[in-house]
């Protein structure tokens, strides 16, 4: 009689898990383009937050809808992807906007040194804060 009720909560746990692993798989993305931002900031700010006290940035910034100025230090496309380096007060870091497919046909409108407003999700810091499907807002 125990190996049944065994039986019945391994069995339990297992649709269970398989229900939650669908969900999370099937989950909508996100539309950043026309999704309001959860922070707005400026680059230098990001980087001076996750330079001083990374585990309070991460639940500052991580998976939110950041709305990051500053000034373009490159822009590249690698895996025809645009990517735009936002400057930083940090010598050594900087915010690296992933840009999304639509943004990505605008790249060869920026300038170095022009200032810019990106829209992206946070999703971390090494070294560098990283934003992706970033989208440019002007």
């Amino acid at each position: 009689m125990t190996s049944k009720k065994i039986i019945s909560s391994i069995l339990i746990v297992a649709i269970l898990g398989i229900y939650i692993v669908y969900k999370m798989y099937n989950k909508p993305h996100v539309d950043v383009a026309d999704t309001k931002s959860d922070i707005i900031a400026t680059a230098s700010q990001i980087m001076t937050d996750f330079t001083s006290d990374e585990n309070k940035a991460n639940t500052k910034y991580l998976e939110k809808i950041i709305e990051v100025s500053g000034v373009i230090i490159d822009t590249n496309i690698e895996k025809e992807k645009g990517i735009v380096t936002l400057k930083t007060d940090d010598d050594f870091g900087s915010v690296l906007c992933h840009l999304s497919e639509t943004a990505t046909q605008k790249i060869e409108t920026l300038e170095q040194g022009q200032t810019i407003t990106i829209k992206g999700i946070c999703t971390g810091y090494l070294m560098d804060v990283i934003l992706v499907k970033s989208e440019i807002i002007n």
